[in-house]
């Protein structure tokens, strides 16, 4: 088995994490799991969801890489620049979609699978290139912030539409509109 088989693999894998993931907080409520999973549906912690979907998801690949003998370079920053690469494409796609027709499950979900596909395109790219140490050692650095900055919104979210979570009608995990 070679990496185009397992980057293909990985997008349908990825795709169905996306489904127990979005409940994880629901399953698991304490302050722990909300800084890894979504606490409201506010499209700021659907981003939440697509960070934890690829790094928990990161952990597998590697293992299954190590088991399978996969040579690869520059895992963690290839994970980090596809992950964040998802996100920018489906904010890119989903967005004006979103403003303008509303919400679509259906059309979500294609936009995510598309994001998927283009982000692991990105991370094959990087992991077939030269390894350069200290990139995986700056992308650690950034996970780390990346999840101090979703654990600080959890709780102090900014009030703009980005935040606001239009079901339960609050930003963040317990700031309610009054």
């Amino acid at each position: 088995m070679n990496l185009k088989f397992f980057k293909l693999l990985n997008v349908l894998l990825i795709f169905v994490l996306f489904f127990p993931f979005h409940y994880g907080y629901d399953v698991f409520p304490n302050s722990l799991s909300a800084i890894f999973f979504p606490v409201n549906e506010s499209i700021w912690e659907h981003m939440k969801l697509i960070f934890t979907t690829f790094m928990i998801y990161g952990i597998l690949e590697y293992i299954i890489y190590n088991k399978y003998k996969v040579k690869v370079n520059n895992f963690l920053f290839g994970t980090l620049l596809s992950t964040l690469s998802c996100i920018i494409i489906f904010l890119a796609i989903f967005l004006p979609i979103y403003y303008k027709i509303g919400e679509n499950l259906y059309i979500t979900l294609s936009i995510l699978f598309v994001s998927i596909i283009f982000a692991q395109i990105i991370s094959y790219i990087i992991i077939k290139k030269d390894n350069i140490k200290f990139l995986n050692i700056i992308s650690f650095i950034i996970i780390i912030i990346c999840y101090v900055v979703f654990g600080y919104f959890n709780y102090y979210p900014i009030k703009n539409d980005f935040f606001y979570d239009p079901i339960e009608e609050k930003y963040g995990i317990n700031t309610y509109v009054l």
